[in-house]
């Protein structure tokens, strides 16, 4: 008798068994997630900027067509923030880490980078770098530098003077390669002034107001530079609200749509300097699975620039990124 109601108890354990695989089988061939997939984790400093989501729109096309993961963070510009989300991507498993830091110099954030390359996480910086860098695997970003050179080059050509308010984001040495580059461009040339400078942290929300500021202490300026073109749209809204458009030079870098449409279009801004999103993003995803096979990869990558005005932008498709 025992033995008669062991069986199908014996049997029905079988059978369970039996389901349980079937439904991992379909589980795992149904979901996104298989055991050999390559998990990245990427986090840019803010996602309130066209720049990034369209670099990280190459980088989740080229890692989603090779079946494998994007985990997409956004810290708002919030340092902290950010050094939780690399402590997440460690606990998640994640293979590479893809990063574009929100303060470069930020000791807690390398520290904790530092700790992920030690636990064999792979380490890409996108469109800046870290102040201590040695342990990171690549890092591709534009020729920030020659950007602001660009800049001043073109702003000597077009002017015999300048009275030049600066617009900067101090933390992120892409932002400050960008002043630093147009600084010593103009240096010995003595008609061009810095008459005021604004921490703006690359943000239109934050740069017209700064601009407004400006304007209302009476300082006197007839150009600006800013670190991208976001900031540069910002001082623009500034302008329009004072009624001042056209006869304020404006330089921002980027390349936005935004910026070409209006040069294609107005003349209420002098020139952009390009980067290429698409490009960077692309050479994001090579260098992470390079890393991952073992391969030889550059510690540096330099992404071209290319200036923009009004006498070229009808070369250019002004409707997306470069």
């Amino acid at each position: 008798m025992k033995k008669f109601l062991k069986k199908p108890m014996f049997f029905c354990q079988i059978f369970g068994l039996i389901v349980l695989a079937v439904s991992l089988f379909v589980y795992y061939q149904n979901s996104s997630f298989t055991p050999n997939q390559v998990k990245i984790g990427v986090t840019y400093m803010t996602m309130n900027n066209e720049f990034y989501n369209a670099l990280n729109e190459e980088i989740e096309k080229e890692v989603l067509a090779k079946g494998d993961q994007l985990i997409l963070r956004d810290p708002a510009l919030d340092v902290s923030k950010q050094v939780q989300q690399v402590k997440s991507f460690v606990r998640q498993g994640v293979d590479i880490i893809i990063i574009n830091p929100v303060d470069s110099s930020n000791k807690e954030l390398i520290d904790e980078l530092r700790r992920a390359k030690e636990a064999g996480l792979g380490i890409v910086v996108v469109d800046s770098q870290l102040t201590d860098a040695k342990f990171v695997d690549t890092t591709i970003l534009s020729d920030n530098y020659k950007a602001g050179v660009l800049c001043a080059e073109h702003l000597l050509s077009s002017t015999d003077n300048a009275k030049i308010l600066l617009l900067e984001h101090a933390s992120t040495v892409s932002g400050s390669e960008r002043i630093k580059g147009f600084l010593e461009t103009l240096e010995g040339h003595e008609n061009y002034k810095i008459v005021a400078r604004k921490e703006v942290q690359g943000q239109t929300e934050i740069a017209m107001p700064a601009v407004q500021e400006v304007i209302e202490s009476g300082v006197v300026f007839d150009t600006i530079m800013a670190l991208n073109d976001k900031a540069a749209l910002g001082a623009l809204a500034a302008l329009e609200e004072e009624g001042d458009t056209g006869k304020v030079a404006i330089y921002g870098i980027d390349g936005s749509p935004d910026m070409k449409n209006l040069l294609a279009t107005t003349s209420e801004v002098q020139a952009t300097v390009t980067q290429t999103p698409y490009t960077m993003g692309e050479e994001a995803v090579a260098a992470s699975y390079r890393i991952l096979t073992g391969k030889k990869q550059d510690k540096l990558v330099l992404t071209p620039v290319t200036l923009l005005d009004q006498n070229n932008i009808n070369d250019y498709d002004v409707t997306g990124w470069q």
